[in-house]
């Protein structure tokens, strides 16, 4: 019997490194995004380990309700939560569609939240010794700052890092490990999706590979919150010593 890591936005980018690395470490895996295809690929290139594979959409208001469903109804459970699905927009709050910036709080926050709470028990139960258990939030070096022009997106990756950091103070004791992963720009479709292409953000990414690297291993250490990226790690301390006015005119800044 193995322990099982369910993984969220496991299709591409950082969860599909995530998943290779769980996997490699000998943990079953149940990776879940939207598209069943290349959710298919990654379990055939994962050759005869054990994946279960759930296609959901966690944009919709019971996507996180299903997915702990499906869980059940396959006999299993959940020993490490990854939730790395997750999107961005960019554009003037008041310009941005009202209902995509739902779509990307139900995402981001809701179905974070509805996974976590749905799963925990599963974890406490664990039988499982001298194996990290518990649950890897992915949030990002927005979440500590103010950011104009992604002002829901920022303030959604804040309430990632607030409510990870405070469930871990809670299960302190239980044996589980609570971490956040806070990476900076990374090589993948984000900036695409978020329609932010020609940000000056995207001139200092890291590559998907290197980020999930330094979240896995900051995850095995119980690490509480894991920056990858010496530039990363720098610009995350600097907003704490300077005012969050100034923090907020910086991140309008680096958006345009």
């Amino acid at each position: 019997m193995k322990p099982t890591a369910l993984i969220t936005g496991a299709s591409g980018g950082i969860g599909y490194e995530l998943a290779h690395l769980f996997a490699k470490a000998g943990y079953e895996l149940i990776i879940v995004a939207r598209s069943e295809i290349k959710l298919q690929q990654l379990k055939t290139e994962l050759n005869d380990h054990p994946v279960t594979v759930i296609a959901e959409d966690l944009s919709h208001p019971n996507g996180a309700e299903n997915v702990y469903h499906k869980v059940k109804e396959e006999g299993k459970t959940v020993e490490v939560l990854v939730n790395n699905a997750g999107f961005g927009l960019n554009g003037a709050f008041e310009e941005l569609s009202l209902k995509e910036q739902k779509n990307m709080l139900q995402v981001n926050v809701h179905a974070l939240t509805e996974l976590t709470h749905y799963f925990l028990p599963d974890m406490k139960k664990a039988p499982f010794l001298n194996i990290p258990k518990g649950v890897l939030n992915v949030a990002s070096v927005a979440a500590f700052q103010p950011g104009p022009r992604m002002a829901v997106y920022y303030a959604s990756k804040a309430y990632v890092l607030s409510f990870t950091e405070a469930l871990r103070e809670e299960l302190r004791g239980t044996g589980l490990t609570v971490s956040t992963l806070c990476p900076g720009a990374t090589d993948t479709n984000f900036f695409k999706n978020a329609n932010a292409e020609e940000t000056k953000l995207v001139k200092r990414t890291m590559t998907p590979k290197d980020v999930a690297n330094e979240g896995f291993l900051g995850f095995i250490k119980g690490k509480r919150v894991i920056i990858p990226g010496t530039l990363n790690r720098s610009m995350a301390v600097s907003t704490k010593l300077i005012p969050r006015s100034v923090a907020a005119k910086l991140a309008h800044y680096m958006d345009s």
